[in-house]
């Protein structure tokens, strides 16, 4: 099975979660590294199966199940989405 990126899972968390996730910096749980969730290794099958591109160890998993999308999130330490740019004059 090919990996694809973070971007095939976007559509799903932005569903979820009601925002753009795929700029958002996440950081893996096993081994600490850290970048977009865009850079993700996802394997689509019966759910998807987010991976760290680092250590390879599951950061998300997601599945639907009877309509409702369970979302595994044990494998990342932190997510952390920009703000909005502030301007100061």
């Amino acid at each position: 099975m090919d990996a694809l990126d973070g971007n095939a899972i976007a559509g799903h968390l932005h569903e979820l979660f009601g925002a753009e996730l795929t700029t958002a910096s996440g950081t893996c749980a096993s081994c600490g590294a850290t970048g977009p969730v865009a850079e993700l290794s996802v394997f689509i099958s019966a759910g998807a199966v987010a991976r760290c591109r680092s250590c390879e160890s599951v950061v998300m998993a997601l599945v639907t199940v009877r309509g409702a999308t369970r979302v595994d999130l044990r494998g990342m330490a932190a997510l952390t989405m920009a703000g909005p740019s502030e301007s100061i004059s």
